[in-house]
């Protein structure tokens, strides 16, 4: 079944310019890019899209970083979306991500982990309507 998912390109990775770079590798899997904006998020978005972790000692440095400089916000489209795009992300930290997986090739840290992406179909719902409206 065909699925559609969120993605952001957080800055640390637009900062090294590595767009081109994560956005193959999700073609390459037979993904597709249906929305696509290069933008700097404004605190209140950032806010929103971390709204789960408001409460915890960390909120303030997620917000800050989503912040800092431009990120890129997309849309991908194709069977079983959610589940092979965080697949293809690897886990929070890249250290521990499998082989050739975006965070392992391009994250720098947990904190600087290069990509975000929705982790259910209801979660990619709510992050497409905070991110395309």
């Amino acid at each position: 079944m065909l699925e559609r998912t969120l993605v952001l390109i957080k800055p640390d990775a637009v900062e090294r310019n590595l767009i081109g770079k994560i956005l193959t590798e999700y073609e390459r899997n037979g993904l597709k890019v249906t929305k696509m904006k290069l933008m700097k998020a404004s605190q209140e978005t950032a806010a929103q899209h971390y709204a789960e972790h408001q409460e915890k000692p960390f909120f303030e440095r997620l917000v800050s970083y989503l912040t800092r400089s431009p990120l890129v916000a997309l849309v991908l489209e194709g069977e079983e979306a959610v589940k092979r795009v965080r697949a293809l992300n690897g886990t929070t930290d890249p250290d521990q991500s499998g082989d050739n997986t975006i965070r392992a090739l391009y994250g720098k840290s947990v904190s600087e982990n290069t990509v975000h992406a929705s982790d259910s179909a209801e979660s990619a719902q709510r992050e497409m309507n905070i991110w395309f409206g």
